[in-house]
């Protein structure tokens, strides 16, 4: 097996481990605090800190990977997690709210730093071991992120059953032990030279991209906040409030989450490919937001109904359909970053980009929450509906090829 095929296999596997953990610690934290009581805006509060740190371990992570090595940031993201892990196992019963509400958010908080220095490593992996063609390139982005994306799925799962089978404090033990095993057997394996280069000596440095990285960042922005708006809080909350147990809501979380990433592991096949790797991938990028953009509003509709029945199935089937739209964008959006991004430093322009991923989570958390508590899950539905025509518009802006006002570094 040549080394660069070899090194992205063990990346993507060690990346596997690690997003299965994260999604069963979302469910596990989302799931515990609900059954103590928490109501559904303060649940969102609990995952703010996690999202806010992941806007800055992009921008850092990207940073310190191109000056340290990909392997580096990859095992100070898995130590992190274990540190997030045995940190929330801590937490005692006896504590008041407000402290209790304290410790999950700081915790939560080195989870957020975790996932997104493993993430912005990852994913630069892929530049430095793909090789030149954007045929390839696509085929291993979209492999990557729609595996993951399954095994966070499977996470989902993972996290609703440890709770019913063994609880809480036990769950979060076995999961530190899993990411102990990944990081350990990623420094063994990786050469640590990956990923190095010349990194941003300034702050202005660092936040100077192209046209077209600052554009993508923004609809990323909206793409992800539209998700996350009743994904996170708003859905699970709606389904246990309609009868579903913890296990069914994880289940369903699971069958989504998988299903949508192998959507984005064959991507390639649904998207028509050009030579030169954007031409026809950007218009086809535009023209799978636009169909996000009717399901939601549809559903919106058709909650308004008095007579509806079983609003729950009749949303669950809504974002089934929602997932394959979904799905292939964010496939696309994943493959443009690193068609626009630099070879130099790729790291630094994925950790912009995953930055901006970040902000949309965060946003996207913050309005499920309050939305939910507002309007329900009809109010998240609207409000993702405005940030995906919003995300809609700004693709019609990205350049389809890299000329010289698009490789002009801006501020």
């Amino acid at each position: 097996m040549a080394p660069a095929a070899r090194d992205y296999l063990i990346v993507t596997a060690s990346y596997w481990g690690f997003t299965l953990v994260d999604g069963a610690l979302r469910m596990l934290v989302l799931l515990h605090f609900f059954k103590l009581g928490y109501s559904p805006f303060t649940l969102a509060f609990l995952f703010l800190l996690y999202e806010f740190a992941g806007i800055v371990a992009n921008l850092a992570g990207g940073w310190l990977a191109t000056r340290f090595g990909i392997p580096r940031m990859l095992a100070i993201g898995q130590f992190l997690q274990i540190l997030g892990l045995v940190m929330l196992s801590a937490l005692d019963p006896a504590w008041t709210a407000v402290a209790s509400v304290a410790w999950v958010v700081a915790a939560q908080g080195i989870a957020g730093l975790a996932k997104d220095f493993t993430k912005t490593a990852s994913k630069s992996a892929i530049k430095a071991t793909a090789a030149e063609g954007s045929g390839q390139l696509f085929k291993w982005v979209a492999w990557f992120t729609g595996s993951k994306n399954a095994m966070k799925g499977v996470g989902f799962f993972v996290g609703g059953l440890l709770l019913d089978a063994i609880g809480f404090k036990p769950a979060l033990w076995l999961m530190a032990a899993l990411i102990g095993v990944i990081l350990v057997v990623g420094l063994l394996m990786l050469p640590r030279q990956l990923g190095k280069a010349r990194s941003s000596r300034t702050m202005r440095e660092l936040f100077a991209k192209s046209r077209s990285i600052n554009l993508l960042a923004a609809a990323r922005i909206f793409m992800f906040g539209a998700r996350d708006v009743w994904f996170v809080v708003g859905l699970p909350v709606f389904l246990y409030a309609a009868g579903w147990r913890f296990v069914e809501v994880g289940a369903f979380l699971a069958a989504w989450t998988i299903a949508y990433g192998g959507i984005q592991a064959f991507a390639p096949t649904l998207v028509t490919r050009s030579a030169d790797g954007l031409s026809r991938e950007v218009p086809n990028s535009r023209l799978w937001a636009g169909l996000l953009v009717a399901i939601p509003l549809a559903l919106v509709l058709l909650l308004q109904s008095p007579d509806l029945w079983r609003p729950d199935l009749v949303v669950v089937l809504g974002l089934v359909l929602f997932g394959l739209p979904f799905a292939v964008n964010s496939s696309l959006h994943s493959y443009l970053i690193l068609a626009y991004a630099g070879s130099e430093k790729a790291a630094e322009d994925v950790g912009f980009y995953y930055a901006a991923n970040a902000t949309g989570r965060l946003l996207g958390i913050l309005l499920s929450g309050a939305l939910y508590q507002f309007g329900g899950i009809a109010a998240c539905l609207l409000g993702s509906a405005i940030m995906l025509a919003v995300c809609w518009a700004i693709t019609f802006l990205l350049p389809v090829h890299t000329g010289i006002n698009d490789t002009k570094q801006v501020t």
